[in-house]
């Protein structure tokens, strides 16, 4: 299953957004992440609304993927910005194509506490 959010009104460029979206900065920017463990900047370990996971953080061309490794559902993340460095998209997905209402009203929430994350940590900088 896949799970959608836009960002739009902030101009961020590629490396910005990467630079942001470190593991150590994942509880502010994300309030389903309560702390980070572990950082070893492309791995580590946090606490989220799901308990405790392994992380792994990839650059891409546009953004950061964060992956939960051993999570049952395979729970992937990314981040990126569009060409024009005007929209940002969060993209998640899971292994399923079905799931149970509250482990997806879960994701939605996952989803939403980064949007509005990044949206308030982006209108700080302004």
């Amino acid at each position: 299953m896949e799970f959608f959010r836009e960002i739009n009104g902030f101009k961020l460029a590629q490396q910005d957004l990467q630079k942001l979206l470190s593991i150590h900065n994942l509880p502010v920017l994300c309030q389903s992440i309560s702390s980070v463990i572990s950082d070893q900047q492309t791995h580590g370990v946090i606490y989220c609304i799901w308990g405790e996971f392994r992380i792994n953080r990839e650059p891409l061309k546009h953004g950061i993927r964060f992956s939960l490794p051993n999570c049952p559902n395979a729970f992937v993340w990314t981040i990126t910005v569009e060409d024009d460095n005007e929209k940002i998209l969060i993209h998640a997905t899971i292994n399923k194509r079905a799931h149970d209402k509250d482990f997806l009203d879960s994701i939605e929430v996952f989803i939403n506490d980064w949007s509005d994350g990044i949206k308030h940590n982006l209108n700080r900088q302004e």
